[in-house]
This record gives C-alpha cells, structure tokens and sequence, in this order.
C-alpha cells in the first residue's frame, strides 16, 4: 500500500495546527497584570483560599449524569428510524437499554446517587 497520501495529509494537519498556534502566540494581546492571576468567582473576590479540595461524591455525581445524558442521546436517532431496523432494531436497543439499566442499578447499588453531605 501506498501511504504517501497518509503521509503529505498528517504532514499538512501538523503544520496547520502549528502555524495556527504560533500566528495566535504572535498576534494575541499581553497584558501582565497580578490580578489577572486571581481566581475570578462571580465577580466576588475570593476569601480564604481558592483551590481546595471537593468530595469525589460530586464529580462520581456529574460522571454519571453525563454518561447517562449521553447515552440517552444516542436513543433519538434510533428512535427516528425504528421503522426501518425491524426486529433486529429493537433487540439491539433492547439489549442497549439493558445495558443503561444494569449501570444504573451498579451505581445505585454502590450508593453513587446518595447525596451525603
């Protein structure tokens, strides 16, 4: 197989990526200001310290609404077109819902969706 066409594209994708990155470092404005460093909250000065640590309760919390979000998404485009797949159609959602089901009750099972606070 010939990959020159491979090659030249990557070639061409780097080097776009390249210039694009070095034409914005050259042309952005700089503006070295210390408060500009500052962690901006709603336009309410900080008190105490910014960074600081959350319980991995939260983000287990966003993970698992985003994968289901995500997830259910995926079900329009079938939904759009269920017609047409016939039986195979629905036992393969089927099973995909099964799926989404058996992660739900994981989560659930684990106490992931327990707000504790």
């Amino acid at each position: 197989m010939n990959f020159t066409l491979l090659v030249v594209v990557l070639l061409t994708a780097i080097a776009f990526v390249g210039i694009v990155i070095a034409l914005s470092k050259a042309i952005s404005p700089r503006s070295y200001n210390p408060q500009k460093m500052e962690a901006y909250e709603c336009g309410i000065p900080t008190r105490g310290k910014s960074w600081m640590q959350f319980r991995v309760g939260y983000y287990l919390f966003a993970i698992l609404f985003l994968m289901f979000d995500v997830e259910t998404v995926f079900l329009f485009p079938w939904a759009v077109i269920a017609r047409d797949l016939g039986i195979a159609g629905l036992l393969s959602i089927l099973f995909f819902l099964l799926i989404l089901v058996l992660g739900l009750a994981y989560a659930w099972r684990k106490g992931a969706l327990e707000w504790k606070e």
